[in-house]
């Protein structure tokens, strides 16, 4: 079944689709923005920092509130936040004479709307497209679209700072946040009634789920590992690309490179059936430490470039596929509390990988750095294998509003962010976010 054959995903996905796009824009635009009214990759790191401490220490209870509430009117609220949020920066901006401290509040409003936003996800699609092949077709569109939009972004904010000022790519993705407002308004989704308890008792339900499958858990600490490691190579492969490779032209062709990549894993994600997915996307992530070893050496700048795309296609495979098996495995009621910890989990690995890649170039040059990350990387995500609920959680179908078998009989996983963002995003790219995980 195609899922944009449902009408309420497909209104969904039209409203994410701009969002993605919008969102894709201002990551170039606040740090050109930034620079130029500063000077200081100080000023930069503490407005950056101001959206990621929020989100992280709320994660856990914006899954409570998710699954405690309507996860749509959730969802259309913080778009709403966040599209104040977004016209705030812009006409800051646009009046050309922006307060560093006004930026880094929104920033940090920003940042607290988004950790109530992100767990929403897993119940809209669940609530919109039922169990079967159906959702990992919508899982995979969904990714698709992301990866898509991280591709046409910079290009776009590039085009806006040159013509119109970064402050409207700012008011243009406000306006994206309205629409997808928009979108959610007019669509209903099936909802599963919560029993009211207290907030205590709601996050340790939902810590609870995390860590009685091993599948869950041994991968969230894999797709975090992954997370940490890209986050050492976004700090130090730029300056590798800069003073050894050829100059900032390779480190574009690098990430071009895993933006392609990232998009073809995710169409590819839309069309395989793998027995054991969870086992296949975590082995994948593997390949991850290529890059890292060529940077580290370095190596060839056509091996660099190829390594990395490859490396980002098993991620935009992984995280669809991830996303599937956790939609289908976790009880819905819980739903949301555990892909916020699994938000939580992918991400809070990246700031440490963005203090400790820096000092531990100063002290020892970037080959060690970058050739720890790649055999923590390698060794994080092959050892999955040896998790006995990785290698026996199989693709067979579960009802909805069920958990498949948990504990040592069968589990599987979620993919993170990873790259940019994080995985599951692993759930990330270096050059903005990619992530495993979701």
């Amino acid at each position: 079944m195609n899922p944009l054959g449902l009408p309420a995903f497909r209104l969904f996905f039209a409203g994410r689709c701009v969002s993605l796009l919008g969102d894709a824009v201002t990551p170039a635009a606040l740090a050109i923005a930034v620079a130029k009214a500063t000077g200081s990759a100080s000023a930069l790191a503490l407005v950056l920092g101001c959206a990621m401490v929020p989100r992280l220490l709320l994660l856990p209870i914006g899954g409570v509130i998710a699954d405690r509430f309507d996860a749509r009117l959730v969802a259309l609220a913080t778009d709403l936040v966040r599209c104040a949020v977004q016209l705030f920066v812009g006409l800051q901006l646009i009046g050309g004479d922006p307060a560093l401290a006004h930026i880094a509040a929104a920033e940090a409003v920003g940042g607290t709307a988004s950790a109530f936003a992100m767990p929403t996800q897993a119940p809209l699609v669940t609530g919109t497209v039922s169990a079967g092949p159906g959702r990992q077709q919508a899982n995979a569109l969904l990714g698709t679209a992301s990866s898509t939009a991280r591709l046409a972004g910079p290009a776009i904010a590039a085009l806006m700072f040159a013509t119109a000022g970064a402050g409207w790519a700012f008011v243009l993705d406000a306006a994206s946040f309205l629409v997808s407002a928009g979108t959610l308004a007019a669509i209903r989704i099936e909802r599963v009634p919560v029993e009211h308890r207290s907030l205590r008792a709601d996050l340790t339900e939902g810590w609870t789920e995390v860590r009685s499958r091993d599948w869950y858990w041994t991968s969230l600490l894999a797709h975090g590992v992954w997370n940490g490691t890209a986050a050492v190579l976004a700090t130090l492969g730029p300056i590798v690309a800069l003073h050894e490779l050829g100059g900032e032209g390779v480190w574009l062709a690098v990430l071009q490179a895993g933006a392609i990549g990232l998009l073809a894993g995710s169409l590819l994600a839309g069309r395989a059936r793998l027995r054991r997915p969870v086992l296949t996307g975590n082995l994948g992530l593997a390949s991850y430490a290529l890059p890292l070893i060529v940077l580290a050496i370095p190596g060839p700048v056509p091996l660099l470039v190829i390594s990395y795309g490859l490396a980002l296609a098993a991620l935009g495979f992984l995280n669809p596929v991830w996303e599937t098996v956790v939609q289908e495995r976790i009880p819905a009621h819980v739903l949301a509390r555990v892909t916020s910890y699994d938000w939580l989990v992918s991400m809070a690995a990246m700031p440490i990988g963005y203090v400790l890649a820096p000092l531990a170039a100063n002290a020892w040059g970037t080959t060690v750095p970058l050739t720890a990350a790649a055999a923590l990387v390698a060794t994080a995500c092959l050892a999955t294998a040896a998790v006995p609920g990785v290698r026996r959680l199989t693709a067979q179908a579960t009802s909805p509003g069920t958990s498949g078998p948990s504990g040592p009989s069968a589990q599987s996983g979620k993919s993170g962010k990873s790259g940019q963002e994080a995985t599951r995003e692993p759930s990330s790219t270096p050059d903005s976010s990619t992530t495993v995980g979701d």
